[in-house]
């Protein structure tokens, strides 16, 4: 692939979803901040029948995507992949689909501007605001994401069940943990979800399966 066909390639298969995704978060942060959802009572409801148990389970939870060991297990994995698989494919893919969540959702939280859950908050409240949920954004795409890497490498069924099941038991716990410390509403964690799962989608179609398709392409201009 030429340079500017390059450009051309990651500015349509990137960037555009990038900014397409970052557009209509704003506009849902915005959407919810005008009609009220009532999500209030569930939080008052997990907050009433906090446990010292799950206190401790879900601090357990939260941290699995607090942003110190994303950003270092991302690194590592990354830096895995590069000398398991001798080559920059995975690696890169995996840093996309993180680090363009990450952006998207420091472009828009402040400017949504949602307050936090009116209960107590067990965990310090960072300066974003409550939508979406970085914390669940971020878990998605990254464990999602080592889901989809090792899955693609592996033979095994039962052992590629077991994968993704890791894989989407991790966001899930961080979701229930973030709604149970009253860091987030419903609403914040869901659309996180979305948020990480469309950047794994986008970086897979941009750089996992772009050279695949480029090869099918080639083989039926061969071939005709």
């Amino acid at each position: 692939m030429r340079g500017t066909e390059h450009v051309k390639h990651y500015a349509l298969s990137i960037l555009l979803p990038m900014l397409l995704m970052a557009g209509v978060t704003y506009g849902v942060g915005q959407a919810i901040l005008l009609w009220p959802t009532g999500e209030a009572s569930l939080s008052r409801s997990l907050a009433a029948d906090r446990t010292s148990l799950w206190n401790r389970i879900t601090d357990f939870g939260s941290s699995l995507s607090d942003t110190p060991y994303i950003v270092a297990l991302t690194a590592i994995a990354a830096i895995v992949f590069r000398l398991v698989y001798k080559r920059w494919l995975e690696s890169i893919f995996l840093i996309v689909a993180v680090w363009s969540q990450s952006l998207i959702f420091l472009a828009t939280t402040e400017h949504v501007g949602r307050h936090r859950p009116p209960v107590q908050h067990i965990d310090p409240a960072p300066p974003t605001s409550s939508f979406p949920s970085g914390h669940v954004s971020a878990a998605v795409a990254f464990y999602c994401g080592m889901a989809l890497v090792l899955t693609t490498h592996v033979r095994n069924r039962a052992l590629q069940v077991l994968i993704w099941a890791l894989g989407i038991i991790a966001p899930l716990a961080v979701g229930f943990s973030r709604l149970y410390r009253g860091m987030h509403f419903l609403t914040d964690v869901l659309w996180g979800v979305l948020l990480g799962a469309g950047c794994v989608v986008m970086a897979a179609r941009a750089i996992l399966y772009s050279r695949e398709r480029r090869r099918q392409r080639s083989e039926l201009v061969r071939s005709a």
